[in-house]
């Protein structure tokens, strides 16, 4: 039995048919979940905060702008977590709120921060419910949909299992409503996915689609993490155990955290270009990045930041922490760690990205 659940719910699984908070739905759900917490820490990510506000501001639909949506934000969340609260406080479970923007995991800092928090709450038997905190997230600093933010937490607390929740009961391998479709109960690795077409769209409350569920499931699953989706209305079945949805199951080894930190949690503040025989040596030896297998260098960043590596067509093979700055590292291209020693002095005899802090990215 899984000692510790990250469970995942969109809004379209909380809300009504004209955007408003369900608390029919919202009690199932809390109900199911608080009989499990009785016997493994949960932690609960929930949407809803943008779709709960809707009502209470008179929209009849998810707004488009910014501004309404953190508007709409500020008044739901204040509800949707006074419901959990009494949903689960009914239960006898203890709730806690957490906001998290995505500095909080992709801050090095402040994911660790972060995880002191939920480990102390776990400890406390508390049973934390995280949304991302939209009222201040803007486009180009955000999760982009609670499913990504649901797996990285599920790295974050080094969680047993996550279980996604949705408005659809599995993976199938078709379209639902055609007759002979099939449902996928285990996918085992990405062959099991390549004449699956995984559509992107979601609910008309929600950011999410089955894609973004797919990819989750493959970022917890690449820590580790057996990955279970289903709809929210089987959550006891699934909670149980019983054979509902499709089980997304991990690899056999469980990389360490700061790789898996620094392949799903961060994001690349540049580009290196590589030569053919760089590329060879970083994906297939596994060997360290030297400056002489670099073409070329692009964005801006300081030694220490996270950069996609890249092969000579531009798509990202890796992703590293850079022991140099935009500003040093091209002047060192294609030479030598040792001429760069000889001339520079010893601290220039270092990789430009040590093997050690190097991740290869799924191709």
């Amino acid at each position: 039995m899984a000692r510790r659940l990250v469970v995942k719910v969109g809004s379209s699984s909380l809300t009504s048919p004209d955007g408003r908070l369900d608390i029919g739905r919202l009690v199932a759900l809390t109900n199911a979940i608080s009989a499990r917490h009785r016997e493994s820490s949960v932690v609960l990510v929930s949407s809803g905060a943008i779709a709960a506000g809707m009502g209470p501001l008179g929209l009849r639909r998810r707004p488009k702008d910014l501004a309404t949506q953190q508007a709409a934000a500020s008044v739901g969340q204040g509800a949707l977590v006074a419901a959990y609260q009494q949903a689960f406080g009914a239960r006898g479970v203890t709730v806690g709120q957490v906001l998290l923007t995505i500095d909080d995991v992709t801050r090095r800092s402040h994911y660790l921060n972060a995880r002191r928090t939920l480990e102390r709450l776990l400890e406390l038997q508390v049973l934390p419910v995280i949304n991302e905190n939209d009222t201040v997230a803007t486009h180009e600093i955000r999760f982009g949909d609670n499913d990504r933010l649901a797996a990285l937490v599920a790295h974050l607390i080094q969680a047993d299992a996550l279980v996604l929740l949705s408005d659809v009961d599995a993976l199938y391998d078709g379209p639902p409503s055609q007759a002979g479709t099939q449902r996928i109960p285990v996918v085992r690795d990405g062959a099991d996915l390549s004449t699956v077409d995984i559509g992107g769209v979601g609910s008309g409350v929600g950011t999410g689609g089955m894609r973004t569920k797919v990819e989750a499931a493959r970022i917890a699953t690449s820590a580790g993490i057996p990955t279970l989706l289903t709809a929210t209305e089987l959550v006891g079945d699934a909670l149980n155990g019983k054979d509902v949805g499709t089980v997304f199951l991990p690899g056999r080894r469980r990389p360490p955290s700061r790789l898996l930190w620094l392949a799903h949690a961060t994001e690349p503040h540049g580009r290196l270009l590589l030569d053919e025989g760089a590329v060879s040596a970083v994906v297939d030896r596994r060997k360290s990045l030297l400056p002489a297998g670099i073409v070329a260098v692009e964005g801006t960043f300081s030694a220490g930041d996270p950069v996609d590596v890249c092969d000579p067509s531009g798509r990202a093979v890796a992703r590293g922490l850079a022991n140099y700055g935009s500003d040093e590292l091209p002047g060192l291209l294609g030479r030598s760690t040792r001429d760069l020693a000889k001339e520079l002095g010893p601290e220039y005899q270092r990789e430009a990205i040590h093997r050690d802090a190097l991740v290869l990215l799924p191709r």
